[in-house]
């Protein structure tokens, strides 16, 4: 028996309300859960106490068990300090500025370079 700490949706269309729950890794995300351990409300504020809520110490039980948090659910344990604040991926190179924008932006952070020096040795 896998167990995930996860989120379940509810709420009206257009207007979401998650429950974090303990569930088993089979069963529907909306469907049949263990306990519910806490809330998360994304139409309030960032900085709004009501956003988030969470059960520390039925967490801890349950990660100590072996139930593994979600992507999701692993960043608001991680800024809580219940675990270890997961890695995120850097930005992919996709989308970085392609060679000649690169060259560019660097001929032009040579010639910015050039004029304050040539500011400074001007005063």
């Amino acid at each position: 028996m896998s167990l995930k700490i996860r989120l379940t949706r509810g709420g009206a269309k257009k207007r979401p309300y998650y429950r974090i729950v303990i569930a088993e890794a089979t069963s529907p995300r909306d469907g049949r859960f263990i306990e519910k351990v806490g809330a998360y409300n994304p139409m309030v504020a960032q900085d709004h106490p009501d956003r988030l809520h969470l059960d520390q110490e039925r967490i801890k039980h349950w990660l100590s068990v072996g139930a593994q948090p979600t992507d999701r659910v692993a960043r608001f344990l991680g800024k809580a300090g219940l675990i270890e604040a997961p890695v995120y991926r850097d930005t992919p190179t996709k989308s970085a500025p392609k060679k000649k924008a690169q060259e560019r932006a660097k001929a032009a952070a040579a010639a910015a370079e050039k004029a304050a020096a040539a500011a400074a040795a001007a005063e």
